[in-house]
């Protein structure tokens, strides 16, 4: 079993950045698909990005060219560079781990992190 912890999130004003990082341990994360998911007061958690070792990644449109999903296999870790934010990003993000199924939907990740709270102001 993997055990994920999130950290990097924070406060920042609209078109700031942050650096999320999720470190795996108990096991290697490498034969895990990993994602990021966030869930907003009230929302549903959604998709935000995720990467396969073979080194696809994949984006929700409304972080297309503003945010970068990155792995460090040797770190044991997966990371969210957060660009150009806007008060709409703010919400709890999640990492998480799935083996198999469909990338971009939550139902098919097996270990997910406590979560952190990113916060973007206007």
């Amino acid at each position: 079993q993997v055990q994920l912890v999130e950290s990097g999130g924070g406060s920042v004003q609209a078109g700031g950045s942050l650096r999320l990082s999720c470190a795996g341990s108990g096991r290697t994360i490498m034969p895990y698909r990993m994602g990021w998911f966030r869930q907003s007061p009230g929302k549903e958690r959604e998709f935000v990005a995720a990467i396969g070792w073979d080194s696809n990644t994949y984006y929700t449109d409304s972080v297309k060219g503003r945010f970068t999903i990155s792995g460090d296999i040797a770190k044991n870790t997966v990371y969210l560079q957060m660009n150009s934010l806007k008060p709409e990003d703010t919400a709890v993000y999640y990492c998480a781990g799935s083996f198999d199924g469909q990338i971009v939907n939550k139902d098919s990740y097996d270990y997910w992190g406590q979560g952190i709270q990113v916060t973007v102001s206007s």
